[in-house]
């Protein structure tokens, strides 16, 4: 059992490193939900007209994080060994509103580079313990010496009103601790020395709760979803490698707009004249003075006098504003190459593609998507092993480590496609079963299936024994006992 000086010390630590992530995470946000600066502008024109496009942004960052994300749908958790996904880990999934907040999990790790997830127990259900997906600006993990997997310790700091919390987890047991949360005004060295001993972590008060409270499931029970991971460096956003391209297309279009204003119609100047004056005349109507005439006025009313033996007219001709949405347009496209994001995703465009070719179109963010299947479903099936830790079942921990975690199809196909490559793959012999789920059926729909065909067999069994020898000699049928 850690002391409470090695317990603060592990939470300096990590809160150090918690603070060293948080700018680019809330930069990649920020860029997520628009919030993008005017930059790669030359000084001149940001003086004078940086404050125009200050709210401004063509967003794609938020195209690129989605795409991958709407295609990431867990169904369930196949123990090792068992014939059927857990149906009692997907009602704990179910019933911690997961089918919709592992989606936020997923946008979270795409955005920042990863993102948590916490199991607990509840102490209102001893049998339903508490899941939730966090955000990588309040959670962070220590990993052992060497591995990348075995957890040494993690921590969860936030703010709720003037006060800071932090929650230490070790595999042993947990601390949890507080500190008020001070302002920003300047003040004496004096002040910020009290402010300073202000801030220092002190235990929580948690009433008739110890504080340290033992760990009954004896691991850290938070886990890290990593995205884009690399062996030696922090995982990789997917949104880090679109931001200078986002900032190009946004200074583009601010450019096409300003050309838009000035250089979008045929400019006309005279040569070889004076600028017209205008006599200013008393109350007696004598001419007593001369004044410009308003240059603006000639712009309204589109008719202008001028004499002179020299006076000629000219023109410049109105800017081609083609030659900016062009370039924005091989942005965008390297954009979706980079990303492996369809360009029909972006560009909007689509010609009458066959569903081969959408197929192939897409074939860079299936792909994609696998790999964060990948990634991501190590954590998934941690945390259904913990969630069986936390409801005392050791041997179901360890069959669900070493099982599989269900997702959904990540190719995007047609019903009418997909109905065609499972009846070819039916009468090759591949049980009901396993074509349900492909169908995109979880396993407690395709339990209901299966339930719904005995009945029908029991209410009519003529029917379904002509069903069944008409079907002649092949794998067996859903109603006698194999699919």
């Amino acid at each position: 059992m850690a002391t409470m000086a090695e317990a603060l010390r592990l939470v300096d630590l990590l809160e150090m490193e918690l603070i060293r992530r948080r700018p680019e995470i809330e930069r990649n946000n920020d860029y997520y939900r628009g919030k993008q600066p005017l930059r790669f502008a030359s000084a001149e024109f940001r003086k004078y007209h940086g404050d125009r496009y200050r709210n401004f942004s063509d967003n794609w960052t938020q195209v690129v994080a989605d795409s991958p994300v709407e295609r990431l749908t867990v169904t369930g958790i196949q123990p090792t060994g068992a014939e059927r996904a857990d149906a009692e880990s997907w009602r704990v999934w179910q019933t911690n509103a997961l089918d919709a907040d592992s989606q936020l999990g997923f946008l979270g790790a795409v955005n920042s580079a990863r993102s948590m997830v916490l199991v607990w127990g509840d102490p209102d259900d001893d049998e339903t313990p508490l899941v939730t997906f966090e955000d990588a600006r309040q959670c962070i993990i220590a990993y052992e010496p060497g591995s990348r997997r075995r957890r040494r310790a993690a921590l969860k700091r936030w703010e709720d009103g003037a006060t800071e919390y932090a929650t230490l987890y070790l595999p042993g047991e947990v601390w949890k601790f507080a500190r008020p949360v001070l302002g920003t005004v300047e003040k004496s060295p004096q002040m910020q020395a009290v402010d300073e001993e202000l801030r220092q972590w002190l235990p929580r008060d948690m009433g008739d709760e110890p504080n340290p409270q033992p760990n009954p499931m004896g691991v850290v029970p938070m886990l890290e979803l990593p995205n884009r991971p690399l062996l030696s460096e922090d995982p990789i956003s997917d949104i880090s490698g679109v931001v200078s391209m986002q900032d190009a297309v946004n200074l583009l279009w601010a450019q096409l707009f300003t050309a838009s204003d000035y250089a979008s119609f045929p400019q006309r100047i005279v040569l070889g004249a004076e600028r017209p004056m205008m006599p200013i005349l008393n109350e007696a109507g004598e001419v007593v003075g001369e004044r410009p005439v308003d240059l603006e006025k000639f712009a309204v009313d589109r008719v202008a006098f001028f004499t002179g033996e020299n006076v000629s007219i000219a023109e410049w001709t109105a800017a081609n504003l083609g030659a900016y949405t062009d370039v924005i347009e091989v942005a965008v496209a390297h954009i979706a190459a980079q990303t492996r994001t369809p360009q029909h995703y972006l560009i909007g465009k689509m010609a009458n593609l066959s569903g081969d070719a959408l197929i192939a179109a897409e074939t860079g963010l299936v792909k994609r998507v696998e790999e964060k299947q990948l990634w991501y479903g190590q954590a998934i099936r941690e945390m259904f092993s913990l969630i069986a830790l936390a409801q005392g079942d050791d041997g179901k921990a360890r069959a669900i480590r070493s099982g599989s975690v269900l997702w959904a199809d990540a190719e995007s196909r047609s019903q009418a496609q997909l109905a065609d490559a499972l009846l070819k793959l039916k009468q090759i012999g591949f049980p009901f079963e396993f074509l349900a789920a492909k169908w995109g059926l979880t396993p407690t729909e395709v339990a209901d299936v299966l339930a719904m065909i005995e009945r029908q067999g029991a209410a009519d069994p003529v029917a379904e024994l002509t069903r069944v020898l008409a079907k002649g000699p092949g794998p067996a049928d859903p109603v006698r006992g194999a699919v």
